[in-house]
């Protein structure tokens, strides 16, 4: 049972504003938690950067007293992760140097950008920093208030070719990048993380999006995360992070062995009138592994309901410890990886 309730904590991925680690985050790395996400708030994830506040008031200090604690209280590797994307949102202000926008990337070579990736990624290690959720490979062809200003075009070509190159640099110097969000976004005119949204393509409009996800696989990168909206040109039922066919066109299909993550599972394009308990037992059985939810959505509720459904067998204990065993595995290899980089897309 202990084995079980671990399992449990290993597959969440605890998002939350600040760089304290509170009574609920602290019990989540006693009980097994190894992924943290400390986050931007609601009002910096909307305008695309961190508030003045935070740029004049946050560390380096305040980053790696965090990460170092976390480590501590888990006893073991740790991911932490943030938003470092390109073109958009840059959870590391100046404590990092600044990652090259569309417009200027479109202008360097691959190799530059590799560059410039590596350096970034050296700076957020320095802070105990690990995983980057980013890059963001949706080619967004239509109206798409989610993703704008965060895209990197409509090129699936040069989008492939900026991304490739970021997972390079970025993983080389012992970060694990995400490509997101699968199978993309090219129109979506709702936000997802505010409504139900729903992609409106078809498979052959969604295709750009998949070719990019392809290399980015190809060029090994260490996770993928679904995305929040429903796409029912894949799966008209279920939205992309708890929904089967779309998570073994990308494991199965695609061949991607290594961390599938979900997108934040408080959104409301995912819950869809569901309670997080339930979409994060869905997303799980689905094929997820790392499920990314807020501190403060009640973990200590989501770890009971993930046991419960083993023991009522809603969710088969062999795909939790599978998702589980993945987590783990990251999280070991990216406490060594610091010097060698990091092998992605390696199965768990």
């Amino acid at each position: 049972m202990n084995d079980l309730i671990q399992d449990a904590h290993a597959v969440l991925l605890p998002a939350f504003g600040g760089l304290e680690l509170d009574d609920v985050v602290l019990r989540y790395l006693d009980n097994g938690g190894v992924s943290l996400l400390p986050g931007e708030s609601r009002e910096e994830y909307v305008a695309r950067a961190m508030s003045d506040e935070r740029r004049a008031n946050e560390s380096a200090e305040q980053f790696e007293s965090m990460t170092a604690l976390a480590r501590e209280r888990a006893g073991a590797g740790v991911i932490i992760a943030i938003d470092q994307e390109l073109g958009g949102i840059q959870r590391l202000h100046q404590l990092a140097p600044s990652l090259p926008d569309f417009d200027k990337a479109r202008e360097l070579s691959a190799d530059e950008i590799t560059r410039q990736s590596a350096a970034v990624a050296k700076a957020a290690r320095a802070l105990g920093v690990n995983l980057f959720l980013a890059p963001i490979v949706d080619v967004v062809s239509g109206i798409n208030p989610w993703l704008e200003g965060r895209n990197l075009g409509v090129d699936p070509t040069e989008v492939s070719r900026i991304a490739c190159a970021f997972v390079r640099g970025v993983q080389a110097a012992g970060v694990a990048a995400t490509a997101k969000h699968f199978p993309g976004h090219p129109l979506t005119r709702l936000d997802p993380a505010l409504h139900e949204a729903i992609v409106e393509a078809t498979l052959d409009q969604l295709e750009p999006s998949l070719v990019v996800f392809k290399d980015v696989i190809g060029a090994g990168v260490s996770a993928v995360m679904s995305g929040p909206a429903l796409v029912p040109a894949v799966d008209a039922n279920e939205p992309s992070s708890t929904s089967r066919e779309t998570l073994s066109l990308l494991r199965d299909q695609f061949g991607f062995q290594g961390l599938i993550i979900s997108d934040d599972l408080d959104a409301p394009g995912i819950l869809r009138g569901r309670t997080v308990e339930a979409v994060a037992v869905a997303s799980l059985v689905a094929g997820a592994d790392l499920l990314l939810v807020s501190s403060q959505a009640g973990l200590d509720t989501i770890v009971r309901t993930i046991v419960d459904a083993v023991k009522s067998g809603a969710l088969a204990h062999e795909r939790l410890a599978d998702a589980a065993r993945r987590v783990r595995s990251l999280a070991r290899q990216l406490e060594t990886g610091h010097d060698a980089g990091i092998a992605g897309n390696l199965g768990g």
